[in-house]
C-alpha cells in the first residue's frame, strides 16, 4: 500500500510532522514501512506555460519555435521538437536555471541558429512513470488540462512535491490497505482526529429502483450487495489532482468513471465497480454461481472459461463480471455511456482468493476481498463514489440505494481485564491510560467495578476477536519502548550436548579426518527399496506417508544403505568413480500393518566404499577397495569410542551381501550379545543390478553404541620388564576361522598373554585340498618380572597342544 503524504493530510491534520516522522511512529507502532519516497526526483524552476504559437523552425523540418506564456508578462521563445506541441497548449516549461532530474540544468542556447529560452517537457523529462500516466500523454511533450492556472510551479500542478510511504502491511492488518484506514492508524499513534471525507449528494426526483433490481442466488458467498443508478454521466479525462492522487499510489488513470472507483478504493479500502447500465440486460443484477462451461471475457479481453464454485455478476441474460476479480468487457463503460450502475458490495474472501487464483488474475480489488473488507464501508464508500461522479463526471444521482442483504455483521465485543493487560505487558497502567488508550483507537467501551472492560470493535479492525488482541492494541499504542524490562531470574545450566550428540560430533570428526565425506540423503525412499537388505530392517514394516511426492519417495527408510547405493550410481553414472561416504542418520521401524502408534526412530551409521582407495602413480599402483578397509572403518569407530575390546566380527550371510565376504559386527556384554549390523560387500547380483563394481558397505544400529561408549581415557605404566615372542604356523581345514584360533590362544594363555597377531595365511596345492595355513605371533609378558624362557616354552607349549586338540591342526614345518 503506497500512502502520499499530501492524500493523508486531507483526513488528519500532520502539516507539523514530516512523513519521515510519521514513517518511524509507524513503525514503532508495528506497521513496518519500508520506503519513504519523494515523487520530485529532482526538478525545479519548472511552471505552466501556454503555448502561444508555433511556427516551422526555418532551418530544421522537425523542430518548432513556439512563443510560451509563463506567467512572467513576456513570452518565452523555445525551439522544441515534440511531434504533439501546438498553439493553445499548457505545457510545463523549464525556464533559464531550472533543473530536471540527474541535475540537468536549462541554459540559454540556440538550436540551428534560433534561441531557445528554455525547455518544453515531456513527462519521462520530469522523472514521471510515463507507464501511470494515461496513453496519449506517454507519448511527446506532456499536455496539460485547459484549466491549469499559467505560471503555476509544476510541482503543485503535477502534485510530485509530495512523499510516499511504502507499508509492508501483514494480512491482520487489512484496514490500513486503505487512505482513512492508515489516517485512523495516524490518529491513534499521535492523539488526533479523523475528518471523514465528503458524501452527500443531490438526489434527482427519479428513484433508483425504477431502474435497476438486486438479488443474491449464492447467499452464503455474498453478504451484502448494494446499487446506486446514475444518470448522464459524462465519461472523459478524470480532474488533475485526482490522477495525481492515483499516479501517487501506483494506480494509472483511465477515465473519470473509472477512476473514481479506483479512487474510493483506495481511500476506503472498499472495491466497486461501474457497469455501463446500458448494458445490463432488463437492469437486474444477480449475484450468483457460474454455469457449467460459461464463459466471460474480461476487461483485459481475455476469454475465461469459468467454473461452478465461481461467484460472478449476471444481469437477466449473462454473466457480467468476475465476482470481486474484475469486470465484464460486455458492460464496460466506453465514451459512449450516459448512465451507471454502480456496485458495492461484501463477497466472501476465500471465494475470490480461488477465482484470482485459478484464473491467474490478481487486482487491487481481489487482494482486498481475500483480506475481507469492512462491512461497515460498503455504503460509505457507494455514497462517496456517488458523490465524486456528481462532481467530476456531471452524474445525476437518482434517489435510493437498491441493496440485498443475506447477513449482518456486528460489530465484535472482546472484555479484557486491566489486571491481565499490565500482566502480559509487565507495566502498571492505570485504568485512564488504558482508556485514553481505547479512545485514541475509535474503541467504544466500559469497565466495570472488577477492572474488566467491555471493548466494542469498530467492523473496520476484523483482526480484533479476543483479549490478546485487545493487550496488543495497548502495547502498540502505550509504546513498546515503554513497557519495562525485567531481568531473567533463577538458575541457569551451562548448554551442553547429550551423550548421543557428543558421539556423532566425534564419530564425524574421525571419519572426515579420515577421508570419507559425509553424506545427508532422503529419508523417504520407494517400498522396493526396503527389501534389499531385511538382517537390517528386522522385519520392519515401510511406513507410508500420507501425501508422497512421488512414488519414489512414498515410505519413510528402514535403513540407510538404499540411499547410498543410489548417491554412488549417480556419482559414478557422472564419472565419479572412487567414492568412500558415511551417513549418519535416522531409519523408522514399526511392526504395525497399520500405523496406529509412532514409530520408533533408530540412529544409524552406514559406509559406502567403490573404486580405488590408492590411485597409481609412478611409484605405486592402484589399490581398490577391499573388505578390510570397509572393517577397518568400523574399527575405527569402536576404537574411537573406547569399546574394541567389546566388539568381535563374525562371518555371516545376511540377504543382499556377499555370501563370503561379509561379517556380523557383535558386541559382547554382561547382558549378552547383540547384532550392531553388518560389514561385507554387496552381493553379486545386486551390484550387477547397480551397474557398480566390487562395492563394499556397512550399516550399524548406534543405539548400544551409545550406552556402551566410554570415552575415559585409560592409563597404564610402561612394561618395566621384557617381552618374550613365539611365532606358531598351524594347518587347519580352510572353514576354521583364523579368529578362532586367536580367542582359543588368548583364553588358554590368560593373563601371560600380552598380544596376538596374525602375520601370514597360506594355501597351495604342499598343503592338500582344504586346507590353510595360519601364522601367529605371541607376545609373553610378566607385569612384575621377567618370564623365563622355560615358563615361556611351558605355556607356548600348552597353547600349541590347545589349538591342535581343539581343530585338529598340525604344526606347518
Amino acid at each position: 500500500m503506497n500512502v502520499s503524504y499530501q492524500w493523508l493530510n486531507e483526513y488528519i491534520e500532520v502539516t507539523d510532522l514530516t512523513a519521515r516522522e510519521i514513517a518511524e511512529q509507524m513503525t514503532r507502532g508495528g506497521i513496518e514501512i519500508d520506503v519513504v519516497e519523494s515523487l520530485n526526483k529532482g526538478v525545479s524552476g519548472v511552471v505552466v506555460g501556454y503555448v502561444v504559437s508555433k511556427e516551422k523552425h526555418p532551418d530544421a523540418d522537425k523542430l518548432n519555435v513556439c512563443q510560451v506564456d509563463v506567467g512572467t508578462g513576456e513570452n518565452l521563445q523555445i525551439v522544441c521538437g515534440a511531434r504533439n506541441v501546438d498553439a493553445g497548449q499548457k505545457v510545463p516549461v523549464a525556464v533559464i536555471g531550472a533543473v530536471l532530474p540527474g541535475d540537468f540544468k536549462i541554459k540559454r542556447a540556440k538550436l540551428r541558429g534560433v534561441e531557445s529560452q528554455g525547455m518544453i517537457c515531456s513527462a519521462k523529462e520530469l522523472g514521471l512513470n510515463d507507464k501511470l500516466l494515461p496513453k496519449e500523454q506517454q507519448e511527446g511533450i506532456l499536455v496539460l488540462p485547459a484549466e491549469t492556472p499559467v505560471g503555476q510551479s509544476i510541482g503543485i500542478t503535477l502534485g510530485i512535491d509530495d512523499e510516499v510511504l511504502e507499508l509492508d502491511l501483514t494480512p491482520n492488518r487489512s484496514d490500513c490497505l486503505s487512505m482513512l484506514g492508515v489516517a485512523y492508524e495516524v490518529a491513534a499513534l499521535t492523539g488526533r482526529e479523523v475528518k471523514l471525507p465528503e458524501t452527500s449528494v443531490m438526489h434527482s426526483a427519479d428513484q433508483a429502483s425504477a431502474h435497476i433490481s438486486v438479488s443474491i442466488e449464492a447467499a452464503e458467498l455474498c453478504s451484502h450487495y448494494s446499487a446506486r443508478y446514475i444518470r448522464g454521466v459524462k465519461v472523459a479525462p478524470s480532474p488533475q489532482w485526482l490522477q495525481n492522487r492515483l499516479i501517487a499510489a501506483g494506480v494509472r488513470p483511465i477515465n473519470n468513471v473509472v477512476d473514481v472507483t479506483n479512487y474510493v478504493m483506495l481511500e476506503y479500502g472498499q472495491p466497486l465497480h461501474a457497469f455501463d447500465a446500458a448494458k445490463v440486460a432488463g437492469g437486474r443484477i444477480v449475484v450468483r454461481q457460474a454455469k457449467p462451461g460459461e464463459t466471460l471475457t474480461t476487461l483485459d479481453d481475455q476469454e475465461r472459461t469459468l467454473e461452478e464454485q465461481m461467484l460472478v455478476i449476471a444481469d437477466a441474460e449473462k454473466a457480467i463480471a468476475l465476482a470481486g476479480v474484475m469486470g465484464g468487457a460486455n458492460s464496460e463503460v466506453s465514451a459512449d455511456t450516459t448512465d451507471i450502475l454502480l456496485e458495492s458490495a461484501r463477497f466472501d474472501g476465500s471465494t475470490v482468493r480461488k477465482t484470482s487464483r485459478q484464473l491467474g488474475l490478481r487486482s487491487e480489488s481481489s487482494a482486498r476481498f481475500e483480506k475481507e473488507v469492512d462491512p461497515g464501508r460498503v455504503i460509505a464508500a457507494l455514497n462517496r463514489a456517488a458523490y465524486l461522479l456528481e462532481q467530476c463526471a456531471d452524474g445525476h444521482v437518482t434517489e435510493g440505494i437498491v441493496e440485498a442483504i443475506t447477513s449482518k455483521m456486528e460489530p465484535a465485543v472482546v472484555q479484557v481485564a486491566l489486571n491481565k493487560i499490565n500482566q502480559y505487558l509487565g507495566t502498571n497502567l492505570s485504568k485512564l491510560e488504558v482508556e485514553a488508550i481505547f479512545l485514541r483507537l475509535g474503541f467504544e467501551g466500559s469497565i466495570d467495578e472488577s477492572g474488566v472492560f467491555t471493548i466494542t470493535v469498530p467492523t473496520r479492525r476484523g483482526d480484533i476477536t479476543r483479549d490478546v488482541d485487545l493487550i496488543e492494541e495497548v502495547a502498540r499504542l502505550y509504546g513498546y519502548d515503554n513497557i519495562p524490562t525485567t531481568p531473567i531470574e533463577g538458575s541457569t545450566t551451562p548448554g551442553a550436548l547429550t551423550k548421543p550428540q557428543a558421539i556423532r560430533r566425534d564419530l564425524r570428526k574421525r571419519l572426515t579426518d579420515s577421508g570419507l565425506n559425509e553424506v545427508i540423503s532422503y529419508s523417504f525412499t520407494g517400498p522396493e527399496r526396503t527389501k534389499l537388505f531385511p538382517a537390517l530392517t528386522n522385519g520392519a514394516s515401510p511406513i507410508r506417508l500420507a501425501m508422497p511426492m512421488s512414488e519414489d519417495r512414498s515410505v519413510l527408510r528402514t535403513s540407510l544403505l538404499p540411499q547410498l547405493l543410489e548417491m554412488a550410481v549417480y556419482n559414478r553414472n557422472r564419472k565419479n568413480e572412487n567414492i568412500a561416504v558415511f551417513e549418519l542418520g535416522s531409519v523408522f521401524h514399526t511392526e504395525e500393518e497399520v500405523l496406529t502408534h509412532l514409530p520408533q526412530e533408530k540412529h544409524r551409521f552406514a559406509l559406502l566404499l567403490v573404486g580405488n582407495a590408492v590411485q597409481a602413480q609412478w611409484n605405486r599402483k592402484a589399490e581398490a577397495y577391499n573388505f578390510y578397509h570397509a572393517k577397518g572403518v568400523v574399527e575405527t569407530i569402536v576404537n574411537t569410542l573406547g569399546i574394541s575390546g567389546l566388539v568381535r566380527f563374525e562371518a555371516a550371510q545376511p540377504e543382499g551381501f556377499h555370501p563370503g565376504r561379509t561379517a556380523a559386527v557383535l558386541l559382547h556384554t554382561e547382558a549378552g550379545t547383540v547384532t550392531l549390523g553388518y560389514v561385507g560387500q554387496l552381493h553379486p547380483t545386486l551390484q550387477h543390478e547397480s551397474d557398480l563394481p566390487d562395492t563394499y558397505v556397512a550399516e550399524l544400529d548406534l543405539a548400544p553404541l551409545y550406552e556402551h561408549a566410554d570415552f575415559a581415557i585409560k592409563y597404564k605404566t610402561l612394561p618395566r620388564y621384557p617381552a618374550m615372542e613365539r611365532d606358531i604356523a598351524v594347518v587347519v581345514d580352510t572353514a576354521v576361522e583364523a579368529g578362532r584360533l586367536m580367542e582359543t590362544a588368548r583364553e588358554t594363555a590368560g593373563g601371560l598373554l600380552e598380544s596376538i597377531r596374525i602375520f601370514d595365511i597360506y594355501t597351495g596345492e604342499k598343503l592338500g585340498a582344504g586346507k590353510k595355513s595360519v601364522a601367529l605371533s605371541l607376545v609373553y609378558r610378566h607385569a612384575e618380572r621377567t618370564l623365563t624362557d622355560e615358563e615361556v616354552t611351558e605355556l607356548h607349549g600348552v597353547v600349541i597342544a590347545k589349538i591342535e586338540q581343539t581343530f585338529g591342526a598340525e604344526l606347518r614345518k
